[in-house]
């Protein structure tokens, strides 16, 4: 039954149906009822017909149109088309017209995009989704939860060999390096970069720009780089970046990971944790760290058998673009900037250096307590604007009375009702949005002027 297939190859070829029942030596009608599948086709006929289109038996199996029927079968069953059941002998003739197929095909990937705003990526008409090196990485951290477990094994065979204990991290830290490396640490003047390594000289300059507890962590990215490459390219390797930008970024970020469990070891950090109930500036005040460290380390802290509470991690600037995300918590991240207004990182921008902390539900069924504090930086000189970033952080609610920041809250009454994005949310009378949701449409009317900016329709059988 390979009739679409004859059919779709004679057009493409520029036959007649009677000019290619002749060459085939069959009669019209014949080619035809061949055509729809109403008649076999002898061997000696599927001979002719390979001659005649000049394609080897494979071409004529039907996978093509088998293809396009599934991919159409997908696209017609798509609910929100709010589409009568389209036949399936419909389905089959689109199939067999591959250039119509390709077309429809394509404008429901283009409808997916738009639907998916936020997402991240571009998707090309052949399906292909590309993304930047920035955002390859953040999203294989996110598909690993941010925890490594041989990353932390090898910090925790370096961190048995420093003596912490006696100097303190940075300064064991640096004698670390001096001993086992040869390596000089100098902090000096150093225009448009933070640390330089020096193999030649065996020297390591930091900037004086750093805060002390940014020295600290960049001497470990250090000893990490000289001690723990191994794990990192095995990591590396299994993950096969598409680029190699994107695979510098990932090293980057692993020996990051390395670093950081370095400065905060896992058990003692964990342990500290639970002790402070989660209070972030009492963390980052014991362990030596910044504030956005302390976060970052909480959101790994995934061993199996000695988990902490699984937090989301969010660094986000005044623009809205995300800079950093993980989530071991299951809030749905969008890629990039269109957040919900009224969710607690955007308030935080508002009272730099304080803690925010905020009950935000998403659903009926998904409510998290998050907090958020703004960081500000140092200008490169006077008169540039410092930069500024938030740090977000949350988990599920039920874990409230862990958690330092859930004291003395009302979990129900003080909730707060957000969205992903205002494009994507649908809840009505919201005098926050700013774009009318694309799975809706609006109501309009010259006769009233509400006090949403865009009040929509909500259509038989949909949740409000």
């Amino acid at each position: 039954m390979i009739g679409k297939t004859v059919r779709r190859l004679r057009m493409e070829q520029g036959f007649t149906q009677q000019g290619f029942a002749q060459k085939l030596g069959i009669s019209t009608s014949y080619l035809n009822l061949v055509e729809h599948d109403q008649r076999n086709v002898t061997a000696s006929l599927l001979f002719k017909l390979t001659e005649a289109l000049k394609v080897d038996l494979a071409a004529l199996s039907g996978t093509q149109e088998r293809e396009f029927e599934v991919s159409l079968r997908e696209v017609f069953s798509d609910p929100q088309l709010a589409l009568d059941p389209v036949p399936e002998s419909e389905i089959q003739s689109l199939a067999a017209a591959p250039g119509a197929a390709r077309a429809v095909l394509a404008l429901h990937r283009a409808l997916a995009a738009a639907r998916e705003e936020g997402s991240g990526g571009i998707t090309l008409p052949s399906g292909r989704r590309i993304l930047g090196p920035n955002e390859e990485v953040r999203d294989f951290f996110h598909a690993h939860e941010n925890h490594f477990p041989a990353l932390e094994t090898a910090a925790e065979e370096i961190g048995r060999t420093l003596d912490v204990a006696s100097f303190g991290s940075s300064h064991a830290l640096a004698e670390r390096l001096r001993r086992q490396h040869g390596l000089v640490v100098a902090v000096r003047p150093l225009p448009g970069a933070l640390r330089v390594f020096d193999a030649a000289n065996r020297l390591l300059t930091l900037s004086e720009d750093l805060p002390r507890e940014s020295r600290g962590f960049q001497m470990a990215f250090q000893l990490a780089l000289l001690e723990a490459r191994a794990p990192v390219e095995a990591i590396v390797k299994r993950a096969e970046p598409t680029t190699q930008d994107a695979g510098e970024l990932l090293r980057i970020g692993l020996l990051n990971y390395i670093a950081a469990a370095l400065m905060m070891p896992y058990e003692p950090y964990l342990n500290a944790a639970r002790e402070l109930r989660y209070d972030v500036e009492a963390l980052a005040a014991r362990f030596g760290v910044s504030y956005e460290q302390a976060c970052q380390r909480l959101s790994s802290m995934q061993r199996p058998g000695a988990r902490g509470l699984p937090f989301f991690f969010l660094r986000v600037d005044p623009a809205g673009n995300v800079s950093k995300r993980f989530s071991a918590a299951g809030f749905p991240f969008m890629r990039y900037g269109g957040t919900c207004p009224r969710w607690v990182p955007h308030a935080a921008f508002a009272t730099p250096g304080l803690i925010r902390v905020q009950v935000a539900q998403l659903s009926a069924t998904e409510t998290f307590l998050c907090f958020a504090r703004a960081i500000t930086g140092r200008p490169a000189r006077w008169g540039e604007p410092a930069p500024v970033h938030v740090i977000a952080m949350g988990c599920d609610v039920s874990h409230a009375r862990e958690i330092v920041y859930g004291d003395g809250l009302d979990l129900e009454r003080a909730a707060v009702g957000i969205g992903l994005s205002c494009r994507l949310c649908e809840r009505q009378e919201c005098r926050s949005r700013a774009f009318p949701p694309i799975a809706h449409r609006l109501a309009v009317s010259p006769e009233t002027t509400n006090a949403s900016p865009y009040k929509f329709k909500t259509l038989p059988g949909e949740r409000r």
